[in-house]
């Protein structure tokens, strides 16, 4: 679903740019022509134990596939150069994880351009720590800090409920925080963490704010939506009837299957903002392969490699931060949604994210799970 909006190419040596998926889809089961990436049926799994094995090693390989593919590509392209942009002041953004790594970046900047800025984060003091650097690096006092865990659906309603008591509109929300190959645990409402905190925490944060974007946005400004994902999302699978990856648990598999997900939830928000005729616009980002503390549970030999390269091989969180903030405030997006964009050009998403019943099925689902009204 993209709103009409024309996709362009995906740059060279892109994920999307080509590359067998022939190893997943016999692990599917699926033709190696056919596009994988969803699971839709009626069943619980049946995958046999011998498999197993399999089905974790894939979504490794894939993953560390496509961070060398993304690395290779920053090395060999242009970081994106973020043009100058206008003043934003009035006007109010939530960042979620915007304390620190690529969200601190996108409050920072949002920031400097005069926007009223709250950092969402569940760790007061280092959310304390980043308003007060903010306010004084960009002589902005309104810059706050509002507690919010991704992984409780008790603290993302308060989180809301604070808000909405200060009686401000909302112009951007960023879609930032989330977690990365974390060992299998649960979300205080027993959500796989991947999929309890990137996704579906993200998914009641929105809807719980639509109101208030929809009451902010104009025919002028648009409110925006602006969601984080990242090329990850090309080797995710959404299994309708395992989302919690209980079956088989694979901390890779479960990251990419958050991250696609965002992406599915962007297109069919954008589909229900469109066919209501709301003044708000839902995109989906890639930063890119970041130099961020995001990596804390990568295995020990890619840690290393970090650390000895990161400085030349990965993006800087001001680079990686840099479409974020074009999305949120740029006027050449003004009225445009349901878009994926890379290095501040807009690139076709993984095939599977256009399907329309499955992000539908997605939608339904995770409204039954935020105990949100099902919405068609």
């Amino acid at each position: 679903m993209s709103n009409g909006t024309l996709l362009t190419r995906p740059p060279p040596f892109y994920p999307g740019n080509g590359g067998s998926l022939a190893t997943e889809a016999a692990l599917s089961g699926q033709d190696p022509g056919v596009s994988v990436g969803v699971t839709i049926s009626t069943g619980h799994s049946s995958t046999p134990a011998a498999m197993w094995p399999l089905k974790l090693i894939v979504p490794v390989l894939w993953n560390y596939y496509i961070a060398m593919k993304v690395i290779l590509q920053q090395l060999l392209g242009r970081s994106f150069p973020l043009p100058v942009l206008s003043r934003q002041d009035g006007k109010v953004a939530i960042i979620t994880g915007g304390a620190k790594g690529i969200g601190y970046s996108t409050a920072k900047h949002l920031a400097r351009l005069g926007m009223h800025v709250i950092i969402a984060g569940n760790n007061e003091a280092e959310g304390n720590e980043a308003v007060t650097r903010i306010q004084q690096d960009t002589l902005n006092e309104k810059v706050e800090f509002l507690f919010c865990n991704l992984a409780s659906m008790k603290s993302i309603r308060n989180c809301v409920q604070n808000f909405k008591a200060k009686n401000l509109d909302l112009h951007v929300l960023v879609n930032n925080a989330g977690v990365m190959l974390v060992p299998e645990r649960r979300t205080e409402d027993g959500f796989e963490e991947h999929f309890g905190l990137n996704y579906l925490g993200h998914f009641l944060l929105t809807n719980l704010l639509l109101d208030t974007l929809r009451k902010t946005g104009t025919s002028d400004f648009n409110a925006r939506v602006v969601t984080v994902s990242s090329a990850t999302h090309f080797t995710g699978q959404v299994n309708l009837d395992d989302l919690q990856s209980s079956h088989c648990y694979s901390a890779h598999g479960a990251y990419a299957q958050s991250k696609l997900a965002l992406v599915l939830f962007t297109y069919y928000l954008q589909h229900l903002l469109t066919v209501e005729g709301s003044h708000v616009t839902a995109n989906a980002v890639d930063p890119g392969v970041v130099n961020t503390d995001l990596y804390k549970h990568v295995w020990y030999p890619g840690k290393f490699v970090k650390w000895m390269t990161g400085w030349l091989l990965l993006k800087s969180p001001e680079e990686g931060a840099a479409t974020s903030v074009y999305t949120s405030v740029s006027p050449d997006l003004e009225g445009i949604g349901g878009c994926y964009l890379y290095n501040g050009e807009k690139i076709k998403s993984a095939e599977v994210s256009y399907n329309i019943e499955l992000q539908k099925k997605l939608w339904t689902e995770s409204c039954k799970m935020a105990a949100l009204p099902v919405s068609s």
